[in-house]
């Protein structure tokens, strides 16, 4: 088990808010998690409304930079976009640090109705939810997503 992660996207804007917010919720305080962008974006209040659907507020978050995060180190970064994992591998060159890229949607990308773009949301946090569900052992006894929450699995 990791004793850190980061969550690295391009703009800390929507994506990497997501898994910080999941992970955090599922590794309670067993880990410590974070997540920073290559650029600083204003939070996205699509992303804030699919957390809040299954009782996770991230509403609170600003957006941070690698340079925001002042030295800290981690055990593992899992960049969430091409260019921010490009980043995470010149991070593994200078520090004991394992790197992963798990291919993740920009759900911002997506056009219609209000309702077309929230369920590009929700399967972006919905597939972050399978994915770290699958890859960190969850200390102590299972955590339960709030009632009510149905999240979709990934394939």
């Amino acid at each position: 088990m990791v004793g850190s992660i980061l969550f690295l996207c391009a703009n800390n804007a929507l994506r990497s808010p997501m898994a910080e917010g999941l992970a955090k919720f599922l590794l309670q305080r067993a880990v410590f998690v974070d997540s920073a962008g290559l650029r600083r974006g204003a939070l996205d209040m699509f992303a804030v409304s699919a957390m809040d659907e299954i009782g996770i507020d991230i509403s609170g978050r600003r957006a941070k930079t690698l340079d925001d995060l002042d030295g800290a180190s981690f055990d593992l970064v899992v960049s969430l976009s091409p260019d921010a994992h490009h980043r995470a591998l010149e991070l593994t060159r200078a520090a004991a640090v394992e790197a992963e890229f798990w291919k993740t949607l920009d759900p911002s990308l997506i056009e219609g109705a209000r309702e077309t773009r929230m369920d590009a949301y929700r399967g972006v946090r919905d597939t972050l939810l399978a994915r770290i569900e699958a890859r960190f052992e969850r200390p102590g006894a299972p955590v339960r997503l709030p009632a009510g929450a149905r999240p979709r699995r990934a394939p």
